[in-house]
Formats: C-alpha cells, structure tokens, sequence
C-alpha cells in the first residue's frame, strides 16, 4: 500500500473554472489539489504544459507533460483508469504526441493502467532497474540517479530515492520559474514515504535530504504520488522531527 504518512489537503482553490479537453475536464486555475474521478488540473509554464489527474481507488496522481515547442509528452504513473488517461492525452488532431511512459516505484497500485496506455500509445517505458522487474510490461530504458529523461526539448533529471522501495525514482524539471519535482511516493505533504523497517526509513530520509534539500530551493513544486502538491520550503522545517518519529 503506497499512502502518504500524513494526509492533508492544503492548496485548495475555492473559485476554480474548467474547461473540456477532449473528454476530460481541465480546471484552469492550478491549485495542486484534484478530487478521486474529477477533473484534472493543468499548469502552463515556459516550454511545458502539466496535468495532474487523480485515477484509481487510492488516490493515485497521474501527470501529463507535454513540450510546449514540439507537443510530444511523457506521463508519470500509469496508475489506473486507462481510458480517462487516455482522454486527458486527447483525440483531436492537435492532441500530444504520448511517447514516454515513466514509472516512479514498483508498487501495484501506480501502473495498473501501464500495459494498457502503453498498448494504446506505442510509447517507450522507463524505470529503475530495481524495480523493473516487478513490472508487468518490460521496461525499455532503465535510469538511475543523475541520467536525463528527454522528450521534445524538455529534459527531465532522475532522483533515486532508496526506501519507500529499491528503485523509487523522482524526476526534476530544472528549465522554470523554479524546480519542479515529481516524487512519486517518496515524499508527501507531512513526511516521506512509507518504509517498512528502520534501515529502509533511515535510507530513504537520507537520500531526501542529501538529493532533495540539500540541492533545492524552499520555491521547488513538489507533486507527489497521491493527494496534494507541496514546496521544498513548506517540509523543510519538519526534517528533525522527521527523523524523531522515525517515519
């Protein structure tokens, strides 16, 4: 089970707009949060268009992103509801090109939909190699801490985080207004990831701090695996009582 250690729905948005994009409909105001089966919110920066969709029972966050100069796009987690991902991909013929298919961790509930998108789009499947072989579909390329993920002009940096499983991998955009790090489910609002024993906690708390905090500003958007977005800024300050706790 891939559950934040803390839930909490902070960036909710009280006037929200939307607008419907090839089946699926767009809020046009980013808040960071998204309701289980509703719409999905979309986030236009400098080069690269995100959205966020919640799928599945458990919450899971799926994210488009899509170059802005050339219109291919990458998603992370496949998690559930292949169709719905399918629709905020598009059927116009304006809709991105979907070509990448990134897997943060191993855990059953972030690629339910991943041989089903994956058959749809033809797309290319990318994870950890220690995590790939826990996954139903074959991985095309395997990635480590510090190799680049490309598509169209966009350049994605991979963070291995070592705890919430081996192979847990987040991907940073560095080319913004500020960073933005997708977490999958190494880092929450509230607190890292769930690990299973102490060795595993203690590694995957280092890593945060030595790849993460140590190397980004309090500004950098963080998007995790399930529920709301957060900032570096925001948890920076609850690192000791991180370690304290002990989860």
């Amino acid at each position: 089970m891939s559950t934040p250690p803390v839930s909490t729905r902070a960036g909710r948005n009280p006037i929200v707009t939307r607008t419907s994009v090839d089946g699926v409909d767009a809020a046009d105001t980013y808040s960071g949060h998204t309701d289980p089966g509703g719409a999905a919110i979309r986030r236009e920066l400098d080069g690269l268009t995100i959205s966020k969709l919640s799928v599945g029972p458990m919450d899971n966050n799926a994210f488009l992103l899509v170059c802005g100069a050339t219109n291919e796009a990458l998603l992370i987690d496949a998690a559930n509801d292949a169709d719905r991902l399918a629709d905020l991909v598009g059927s116009g013929d304006g809709r991105p090109e979907l070509r990448h298919l990134v897997t943060t961790h191993r855990h059953p509930d972030h690629w339910q939909a991943l041989g089903a998108v994956a058959g749809m789009f033809q797309t290319r499947q990318i994870a950890h190699p220690l995590d790939a072989p826990e996954l139903p579909i074959p991985m095309d390329v395997l990635v480590d801490d510090g190799d680049t993920v490309r598509f169209g002009d966009v350049e994605l940096e991979v963070v291995h985080l070592r705890g919430h499983t081996p192979g847990s991998i987040a991907l940073l955009y560095r080319g913004a207004d500020r960073p933005h790090l997708f977490t999958g489910d190494s880092l929450f609002p509230g607190g890292p990831g769930r690990t299973t024993n102490p060795e595993e906690f203690t590694s995957l708390l280092d890593d945060l701090e030595r790849r993460v905090f140590d190397r980004l500003p309090d500004d950098t958007w963080v998007y995790p695996g399930h529920g709301d977005d957060t900032t570096v800024g925001t948890e920076r300050p609850s690192l000791p009582e991180w370690r304290d706790r002990g989860w």
